[in-house]
C-alpha cells in the first residue's frame, strides 16, 4: 500500500495535470469556433465551384480535347496519396482515423499492383506512416509555423500536386482528412482530385461559352484542385480543435474521477494509521 506522503504526492500531480487539460479544452474551444467559422463558410464556394465544373465537364465528356486534369493521362498506374494530419498530437483519434484510411488505401494499390506514392502534410501523419510505408514518402510539407491556414498554404501543396503529374511522376492523386460535422463527430474522408470526379450530373442547362468548355475548365481545374486542398485544410483544422477539445474535457473529467479514488484511498489510509497508533497505546497503557 503507498504511503500517505506518496498519495498525497500523487492527488497533488493530478490536480495540476487537471489545470493543463483544462486549460487547453478552454484553448481549442477558442480555437474551434473559428476554425469552424472558416470551413463552414468555404463549403458554399467549393460546392458551387464544383458544380459549375461538373456542368462543364458532362458537356466535354470524355472526348480527346478535354483537358488531362479531368481525363486523366489515359494511365492508373502510380497513386499519389496526400495524407493530411495535424502537426500536435492530444486530439484524440483524429490523426488515426485519417492514417488508417490511407493504410486500407494504399495496401489495396499495393495488392493491386499499383506504385504507390505518399505526400504527407502534418508532422503526427507522417511519423505514424514511417514504419511501413516510408519507402513510399516522395515529399513532406511542414505547417508548424502556420498559425492560421491560407489559401496560399493550399496553393503550395496544389502546386506540387500539379508538378507531379504534369512530370508524368503519378496518374491518380487522392487527398485524405477528416471533415468537421460536429465536436465529437469528424468523418474520415478520401477524395480523389486527379483525374477530377463529380459526384452525379450537373443540371443540364443550355449556357454558350466564351471561350469554349475546354479553355474555361483548362484554367478552372487546377484552380479545383487548389480549392478542394484548401477546404480539406479548413476541414481539418476545425475537426482537430473539435477533437482536442473532447479528448481534453474526457481528460479533465478522468483526472477528476481520479482525485476522488485516490482522496478516498489517502483518508482511509490515514484513518487506519491513526486507529493502528490508537491501538498501540492503548495496548501499552494496559500493559503497564
Amino acid at each position: 500500500m503507498p504511503s500517505l506522503k506518496a498519495l498525497k504526492t500523487r492527488i497533488a500531480s493530478v490536480k495540476n495535470t487537471r489545470k493543463i487539460t483544462k486549460a487547453m479544452q478552454m484553448v481549442a474551444a477558442a480555437k474551434l469556433r473559428r476554425a469552424q467559422e472558416a470551413a463552414e463558410a468555404a463549403r458554399p464556394y467549393a460546392e458551387r465551384m464544383t458544380a459549375v465544373m461538373s456542368s462543364l465537364a458532362t458537356g466535354i465528356g470524355q472526348t480527346e480535347s478535354a483537358p488531362k486534369l479531368l481525363a486523366g493521362n489515359g494511365k492508373n498506374q502510380v497513386h499519389l496519396l496526400v495524407v493530411m494530419t495535424s502537426e500536435r498530437g492530444l486530439c484524440g483519434g483524429f490523426n488515426s482515423t485519417i492514417v488508417r484510411l490511407a493504410r486500407v488505401k494504399a495496401a489495396e494499390l499495393l495488392a493491386a499492383g499499383k506504385t504507390v506514392k505518399i505526400l504527407t502534410v502534418g508532422k503526427k501523419g507522417r511519423e505514424q506512416l514511417r514504419r511501413d510505408y516510408s519507402a513510399h514518402f516522395v515529399g513532406h510539407v511542414d505547417m508548424g509555423d502556420v498559425k492560421r491556414v491560407g489559401y496560399a498554404n493550399a496553393q503550395g501543396i496544389a502546386r506540387e500536386v500539379l508538378a507531379a503529374f504534369e512530370a508524368g511522376e503519378c496518374d491518380v492523386v487522392t487527398i485524405f482528412y477528416n471533415r468537421f460535422q460536429s465536436v465529437i463527430s469528424q468523418i474520415p474522408t478520401a477524395l480523389q482530385v486527379i483525374p477530377a470526379k463529380f459526384e452525379g450530373g450537373a443540371a443540364n442547362a443550355l449556357y454558350d461559352y466564351e471561350p469554349s468548355e475546354e479553355a474555361i475548365l483548362a484554367d478552372l481545374l487546377p484552380r479545383g484542385v487548389a480549392t478542394q486542398i484548401f477546404t480539406a485544410l479548413l476541414e481539418n483544422g476545425a475537426s482537430e480543435q473539435g477533437a482536442r477539445m473532447s479528448a481534453m474535457d474526457n481528460a479533465t473529467r478522468n483526472a477528476g474521477d481520479m482525485i476522488n479514488k485516490l482522496t478516498i484511498q489517502y483518508n482511509r489510509s490515514r484513518q487506519a494509521a491513526i486507529t493502528k497508533e490508537l491501538i498501540e497505546i492503548i495496548s501499552g497503557a494496559e500493559a503497564l
